[in-house]
Protein backbone atom coordinates (compact mmCIF):
# COMPACT_ATOMS: atom_id res chain seq x y z
CA UNK A 1 0.00 0.00 0.00
CA UNK A 2 1.28 3.47 -0.87
CA UNK A 3 2.13 6.01 1.76
CA UNK A 4 -0.04 9.07 2.17
CA UNK A 5 1.16 12.13 0.33
CA UNK A 6 2.70 14.69 2.64
CA UNK A 7 0.56 17.81 3.01
CA UNK A 8 2.50 20.79 1.68
CA UNK A 9 2.63 23.75 4.07
CA UNK A 10 0.73 26.82 2.88
CA UNK A 11 3.08 29.64 1.93
CA UNK A 12 2.00 32.98 3.38
CA UNK A 13 2.45 35.79 0.78
CA UNK A 14 4.87 38.54 1.76
CA UNK A 15 3.42 41.75 3.15
CA UNK A 16 4.89 44.27 0.68
CA UNK A 17 4.29 42.67 -2.74
CA UNK A 18 1.61 40.16 -1.68
CA UNK A 19 3.41 37.42 -3.61
CA UNK A 20 4.08 33.82 -2.57
CA UNK A 21 7.09 33.68 -4.91
CA UNK A 22 8.73 36.65 -3.20
CA UNK A 23 8.06 35.06 0.21
CA UNK A 24 9.70 31.83 -0.99
CA UNK A 25 12.61 33.79 -2.48
CA UNK A 26 13.19 35.50 0.89
CA UNK A 27 13.51 32.04 2.42
CA UNK A 28 16.12 31.03 -0.16
CA UNK A 29 18.15 34.19 0.46
CA UNK A 30 17.96 33.72 4.24
CA UNK A 31 21.09 32.50 6.03
CA UNK A 32 21.26 31.22 9.62
CA UNK A 33 17.58 31.98 10.27
CA UNK A 34 17.94 35.75 9.78
CA UNK A 35 14.69 36.35 7.94
CA UNK A 36 14.47 40.08 8.65
CA UNK A 37 17.89 40.60 7.06
CA UNK A 38 16.87 38.46 4.07
CA UNK A 39 13.67 40.50 3.64
CA UNK A 40 15.67 43.74 3.67
CA UNK A 41 18.03 42.36 1.02
CA UNK A 42 15.23 41.14 -1.27
CA UNK A 43 13.13 44.30 -0.94
CA UNK A 44 16.20 46.49 -1.56
CA UNK A 45 17.01 44.39 -4.62
CA UNK A 46 13.46 44.78 -5.96
CA UNK A 47 13.63 48.57 -5.36
CA UNK A 48 16.95 48.64 -7.20
CA UNK A 49 15.37 46.71 -10.08
CA UNK A 50 12.55 49.28 -10.18
CA UNK A 51 15.09 52.12 -10.51
CA UNK A 52 17.43 50.41 -12.99
CA UNK A 53 14.79 49.10 -15.39
CA UNK A 54 12.45 52.10 -15.12
CA UNK A 55 9.66 49.52 -14.70
CA UNK A 56 7.11 50.55 -12.03
CA UNK A 57 6.46 46.88 -11.23
CA UNK A 58 9.68 45.00 -10.35
CA UNK A 59 7.66 41.78 -9.92
CA UNK A 60 7.34 41.53 -13.71
CA UNK A 61 11.13 41.48 -14.06
CA UNK A 62 11.40 39.00 -11.17
CA UNK A 63 8.79 36.68 -12.72
CA UNK A 64 10.55 36.88 -16.11
CA UNK A 65 13.85 35.99 -14.45
CA UNK A 66 12.30 32.95 -12.74
CA UNK A 67 10.67 31.84 -15.98
CA UNK A 68 13.89 32.22 -17.97
CA UNK A 69 16.13 30.37 -15.50
CA UNK A 70 13.81 27.43 -14.81
CA UNK A 71 15.08 24.26 -16.52
CA UNK A 72 12.69 21.99 -18.43
CA UNK A 73 14.99 18.94 -18.44
CA UNK A 74 17.64 17.64 -16.05
CA UNK A 75 19.67 14.46 -15.66
CA UNK A 76 19.14 11.99 -12.83
CA UNK A 77 21.56 9.21 -12.00
CA UNK A 78 20.27 5.63 -12.30
CA UNK A 79 22.09 2.38 -11.71
CA UNK A 80 21.35 -0.21 -14.39
CA UNK A 81 23.23 -3.51 -14.57
CA UNK A 82 26.28 -2.36 -12.63
CA UNK A 83 26.69 0.93 -14.49
CA UNK A 84 25.44 4.40 -13.61
CA UNK A 85 23.63 6.27 -16.36
CA UNK A 86 22.68 9.93 -16.48
CA UNK A 87 19.04 9.77 -17.54
CA UNK A 88 17.32 12.93 -18.83
CA UNK A 89 14.05 13.64 -17.00
CA UNK A 90 11.46 16.38 -17.20
CA UNK A 91 11.49 18.78 -14.25
CA UNK A 92 8.35 19.16 -12.12
CA UNK A 93 7.04 22.77 -11.78
CA UNK A 94 7.86 22.99 -8.04
CA UNK A 95 11.42 21.79 -8.62
CA UNK A 96 11.76 24.15 -11.61
CA UNK A 97 10.91 27.08 -9.35
CA UNK A 98 13.25 25.81 -6.64
CA UNK A 99 16.19 25.42 -9.04
CA UNK A 100 15.52 28.79 -10.62
CA UNK A 101 15.56 30.62 -7.28
CA UNK A 102 18.54 28.64 -6.01
CA UNK A 103 20.62 29.37 -9.11
CA UNK A 104 19.84 33.11 -8.98
CA UNK A 105 20.80 33.32 -5.29
CA UNK A 106 23.95 31.20 -5.79
CA UNK A 107 25.04 33.35 -8.74
CA UNK A 108 24.54 36.52 -6.68
CA UNK A 109 26.47 35.05 -3.74
CA UNK A 110 29.30 34.08 -6.07
CA UNK A 111 30.00 37.68 -7.05
CA UNK A 112 32.35 39.78 -4.94
CA UNK A 113 32.78 43.42 -3.99
CA UNK A 114 29.22 44.73 -3.73
CA UNK A 115 26.38 44.57 -1.21
CA UNK A 116 24.13 41.52 -1.60
CA UNK A 117 21.07 43.50 -2.69
CA UNK A 118 22.99 45.01 -5.63
CA UNK A 119 24.38 41.63 -6.70
CA UNK A 120 20.91 40.09 -6.44
CA UNK A 121 19.32 42.90 -8.46
CA UNK A 122 21.98 42.58 -11.17
CA UNK A 123 21.49 38.82 -11.41
CA UNK A 124 17.68 39.11 -11.58
CA UNK A 125 17.90 41.77 -14.31
CA UNK A 126 20.45 39.68 -16.23
CA UNK A 127 18.27 36.57 -15.90
CA UNK A 128 15.22 38.46 -17.15
CA UNK A 129 17.28 39.42 -20.23
CA UNK A 130 18.41 35.79 -20.77
CA UNK A 131 22.00 36.36 -19.66
CA UNK A 132 24.03 35.87 -16.50
CA UNK A 133 25.28 32.93 -14.41
CA UNK A 134 21.86 31.42 -13.66
CA UNK A 135 21.07 31.24 -17.40
CA UNK A 136 24.45 29.58 -18.04
CA UNK A 137 23.60 27.00 -15.39
CA UNK A 138 20.27 26.27 -17.07
CA UNK A 139 21.95 25.95 -20.48
CA UNK A 140 24.53 23.52 -19.06
CA UNK A 141 21.74 21.43 -17.52
CA UNK A 142 19.90 21.32 -20.85
CA UNK A 143 23.11 20.38 -22.70
CA UNK A 144 23.71 17.50 -20.28
CA UNK A 145 20.16 16.26 -20.81
CA UNK A 146 20.54 16.54 -24.58
CA UNK A 147 23.89 14.73 -24.56
CA UNK A 148 22.43 11.83 -22.57
CA UNK A 149 19.26 11.48 -24.63
CA UNK A 150 20.44 8.01 -25.72
CA UNK A 151 19.76 6.73 -22.20
CA UNK A 152 16.19 8.07 -22.05
CA UNK A 153 14.82 4.54 -22.50
CA UNK A 154 16.09 3.72 -18.96
CA UNK A 155 13.60 6.18 -17.47
CA UNK A 156 10.70 4.27 -15.97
Amino acid sequence: MRRKLKAKPKIVPDSVYDSEKVAKFVNYVMLEGKKVTARKVVYAALESIKEQTKNPNPLEVFEAALKNTGPTMEVRSRRVGGANYQIPREVRPERRQYLSMKWIVDAARGKKGKPMHEKLAEEIIAASNNEGEAIKKRENTHKMAEANKAFAHFAW
